[in-house]
């Protein structure tokens, strides 16, 4: 940095400052003596001097801007410099702020209940918006003359107990950095910097506006309100825009917002191009991709940026405005419509009004400021009769018919904290009177009257004759109430609505923005989009791009079972346990349960199916209960033959177990009592194998197998085979026994209803077991199928038995192949076609003989003529009937079969 650059810094120019202070602190001791009226020991007033003074037995300080100051350039042959001109240029809005500090002295001077007999007087400067004037003004006030004079008290009358200024954050830090050296308390009604939070540094500093903090979290809703994250930000070229900006950026990173521009507007040209920081600034706002510019700085930067805005702007833009900004103080053109601002909430100033309509230079003969401005304004002369064309200046109406806007009392803002902040030191004044006893006794000890005076400051709590309430809070600042406003132009005429606000009160954050009420620029056919890429709508969430802000990404869909319901949603919603996505994925709608029910088609016809099979089994258990005395009969062992088709009667009515919907009951029950009646069934079939090949075996009179075909040996041997599927169910049942389960995964959208097997190892052991047994006795039949015939029914086994293994091994694959009521139809069906192929293999011979040829089922014909030795044998044990068991290899010879001997 020059030492060009550096000395015109506002760091520069305390540095300066600072130092002036310091040589004029120790002149006196060296050249005064008593002689303050030496001008070496004077500091002169840079610019216009104007200041208000009313005398009173103490005196508030006011150091409030009333005017713009303007700067001219110049370009020699080598760099830039910069020359000030006078501070002169007043505003209208501002001198409102002087005179409601006017009207709060006389309001409480007037009021017995606030400081009786003591008089507040002021000494009121315009600092203008010069950090260097603004220190000035403070040494005037102390000294009590124009040219100040430091660390002298000119007048002995002159007894100052606060200061009450600045608007700008900068002139409020210089300001403080000479009353602070005293203890002198200040309260500014415009500063927000959070720089004066710090209460080591700034302990006399008070404000009657919120800090920046409370503005950043309210630009931070209103950005997030709208949805829009591409923002840019565009300042003022001083310190505290600087700080502003800098926090204002951390707090939109933290919320997701991505700032992709921050310009200055300088307050020089460019060494670069030769071009003015205000074409400079609105170069890079018209080059930016963003459609928000939030501006923060003072208000000559905007205006002056408008005004270049205004030449080739055809590219719309919305701006965010700081409270800084005022209605009176720019000027709203078609480059501001729709524009919004953070502003500070209006509040009621009682009897302003009727004060402002009879303010004037006949009131105030004596104020230069007074005729400054209704001579600027108003063109107003002393004697209207020396010049026809002028107004008098005695016309107490002629404010409010020129400028009505000075009196719309509904819409001050800035002007309350002036108000509010004078009735504050005189509160804590009156606090201190009732409890430290005589004002005037007290402020004879500067040093102990200003430090009760800033104690009390910090709790006093007081209502305005408005109904407002005021307090400082911990950080000296008052509550934070802001209103949202819109810029528009109605019928040629601008205007400004509220369309919301934000108030932070005792902790409770409260934000609201009424849509309806914003008039946007013409250009958006909607509300203004400002983003890096279009929004995520619903169904979809964000991915962020590789390489590039948070703020731009691409869309993807929202997997099955999780929805987005928000635009911009950074992860899916997944949905409860019962509920799917729809196709949209934006919303969860309840899932179809799915179970084999009675109602459906399928779930009816397997049950129609059961009940044919078990109909069919019981007709033939009839049959062969009626013709039990028949030889074919007798000959297949009648108890096992009973047996079989009742486990096969049994097996029929398992499938309604397996239909409907499922419960803990019928859960347990279905596969321990359809693998414990197939057990039994194919058991059977196996005990009847065994025993025709033991009865062959044991046709010879002297063998050890006679004695094994007892009465008792078909019974035992099946209790034993079906004793071990009853051990391993009872284990089953016994650590992880089946339960209804609700299955959401197997298919999308639906909610399936079936039993859990509890130990899927039990499950497939108890069904590995009955297939061990069918293999079993297809192997035993499969060896036996070339005995004698005519009453082996072996051959029938092996099929029957080559049919069950079949089915079960494609009952497998089907069974692991399908999903949710599928699975439980696939083996109900299993089940009712092997029943059927064991029913039909292995008894409907036996009965087409019964029913279809009885002859063929008499003993006669059932005996072999001419047999052979062993057949002879055999027939002979037949006749005799030693044991019944031989009738069970009596199974009919084939009729071809009959040799001679």
């Amino acid at each position: 940095m020059t030492w060009e650059s550096y000395c015109c810094s506002e760091r520069g120019i305390l540095v300066s400052m600072l130092l002036v202070i310091y040589i004029t602190f120790m002149a006196p001791s060296f050249v005064l003596g008593q002689g303050i009226a030496d001008s070496a020991c004077k500091m002169t007033m840079i610019g216009n001097v104007n200041n208000v003074v009313e005398s009173g037995d103490l005196i508030i300080g006011g150091i409030i801007k009333l005017s713009d100051e303007s700067y001219g350039y110049f370009l020699p042959s080598v760099g830039l410099k910069k020359e000030m001109q006078n501070c002169d240029l007043l505003q209208l809005n501002f001198w409102r702020h002087l005179l409601v500090f006017i009207f709060a002295i006389e309001e409480i001077n007037s009021r017995s209940d606030i400081l009786p007999n003591i008089t507040l007087g002021y000494n009121i400067y315009d600092s203008c918006s010069l950090g260097d004037k603004a220190v000035h003004s403070a040494l005037s006030i102390l000294s009590a003359r124009t040219e100040a004079v430091p660390n002298y008290n000119c007048d002995e009358k002159n007894n100052v107990v606060a200061f009450i200024g600045h608007l700008m954050s900068a002139s409020s830090l210089f300001i403080n950095q000479i009353t602070g050296i005293y203890g002198y308390p200040q309260i500014s009604y415009g500063a927000m910097d959070p720089i004066f939070n710090n209460k080591i540094r700034f302990p006399t500093f008070f404000r009657t506006v919120p800090d920046d903090w409370n503005q950043h979290n309210a630009i931070v809703l209103l950005l997030k309100h709208f949805g829009w994250s591409w923002v840019g930000i565009v300042r003022a070229d001083d310190e505290s825009s600087e700080r502003a900006v800098i926090d204002l950026t951390s707090v939109l990173t933290r919320n997701g917002i991505c700032v992709v521009l921050n310009t200055i507007v300088y307050k020089q040209y460019t060494l670069t191009n030769f071009m003015s920081g205000y074409e400079f600034a609105v170069q890079e706002i018209l080059k930016s991709n963003c459609d928000v510019i939030i501006f923060l700085g003072n208000t000559r930067d905007l205006r002056d940026v408008q005004n270049y805005l205004l030449h080739g702007y055809n590219n719309r833009k919305v701006f965010i405005l700081s409270p800084l900004f005022t209605k009176h103080s720019i000027d709203v053109g078609h480059e501001l419509i729709g524009s919004l601002q953070i502003s500070l909430s209006t509040r009621d100033i009682l009897g302003l009004k009727d004060f402002l309509l009879n303010v004037g230079p006949f009131k105030h003969p004596d104020s230069k400021i007074t005729y400054d401005i209704w001579d600027f304004y108003l063109e107003c002369c002393e004697n209207p009769s020396q010049d026809p064309a002028c107004r008098s200046c005695n016309d107490t109406n002629l404010f409010s018919k020129v400028h009505p806007s000075m009196y719309d009392v509904n819409n001050f803002r800035f002007t309350f904290s002036v108000y509010s902040a004078v009735y504050a030191v005189a509160y804590a004044l009156h606090d201190l009177s009732l409890r430290e006893g005589d004002l005037m006794s007290l402020a004879k000890n500067r040093s102990r009257m200003l430090s009760k005076v800033n104690r009390y400051l910090q709790t006093v709590n007081f209502t305005t004759p408005g109904g407002e309430e005021l307090h400082f809070n911990e950080n000296r600042s008052t509550s934070a109430r802001f209103d949202v406003l819109n810029y528009y132009i109605l019928n040629t005429t601008k205007e400004i609505t509220r369309i919301g606000y934000y108030n932070d009160v005792g902790g409770d954050q409260q934000f609201m923005i009424n849509d309806s009420d914003i008039h946007w620029d013409p250009k958006f056919t909607q509300t203004p989009q400002s983003l890096c890429n279009p929004r995520c709508l619903h169904g979809y969430r964000k991915v962020l791009n590789e390489g590039k802000p948070r703020c731009c990404y691409y869309c993807v869909p929202c997997p099955e079972g999780e929805i987005s319901n928000q635009t911009d949603m950074e992860t899916c919603l997944k949905c409860s346990r019962d509920q799917w996505s729809n196709e949209r994925r934006d919303s969860c709608i309840l899932r179809a349960v799915e179970f084999l029910s009675y109602e459906e088609t399928l779930g009816l016809s397997l049950v129609v199916l059961a009940v044919v099979l078990c109909l069919l089994t019981a007709v033939i258990l009839g049959i062969f209960i009626r013709h039990k005395d028949t030889a074919i009969v007798k000959a297949n062992n009648q108890n096992l033959s009973f047996i079989l088709l009742l486990t096969l009667i049994l097996s029929s009515l398992c499938p309604p177990l397996f239909i409907g919907h499922p419960t803990e009951t019928s859960c347990l029950l279905r596969q321990v009592a359809f693998s414990n009646i197939f057990t039994v069934s194919v058991s059977t079939i196996l005990v009847k194998t065994i025993t025709v090949i033991l009865a062959f075996r044991a046709t010879k009179p002297d063998t050890r197998l006679r004695r094994w075909l007892g009465r008792h040996f078909s019974s035992g041997l099946l209790i034993i085979f079906s004793s071990v599927e009853v051990v391993i169910c009872v284990f089953w049942l016994s650590f992880s026994p089946p339960f209804p389960y609700q299955d959401t995964t197997t298919e999308i959208g639906k909610i399936i209803l079936h039993c859990d097997e509890g130990s899927i190892v039990a499950f497939y052991v108890a069904i590995g077991y009955v297939g061990l047994l069918a293999l079993l006795s297809f192997a035993v039949a499969f060896f036996a199928r070339k005995l004698p015939d005519t009453f082996n029914e072996a051959q029938y086994i092996s099929f029957s038995m080559l049919v069950f293994c079949s089915l079960w091994i494609s009952f497998i694959l089907a069974y692991l192949s399908t999903k949710g009521k599928y699975m439980v139809a696939v083996e109900v069906l299993t089940i009712e076609v092997s029943s059927a192929g064991l029913l039909v293999c292995i008894f409907i011979p036996k009965c087409y003989i019964i029913l279809l040829r009885p002859e063929l089922n008499v003993r006669g014909n059932l005996i072999i003529k001419k047999p052979s030795r062993l057949q002879y044998n055999f027939r002979n044990r037949v006749e005799s009937e030693e044991t019944e068991t031989v009738n069970y290899a009596i199974q009919g010879f084939p009729k071809n079969s009959y040799t001679q001997s």
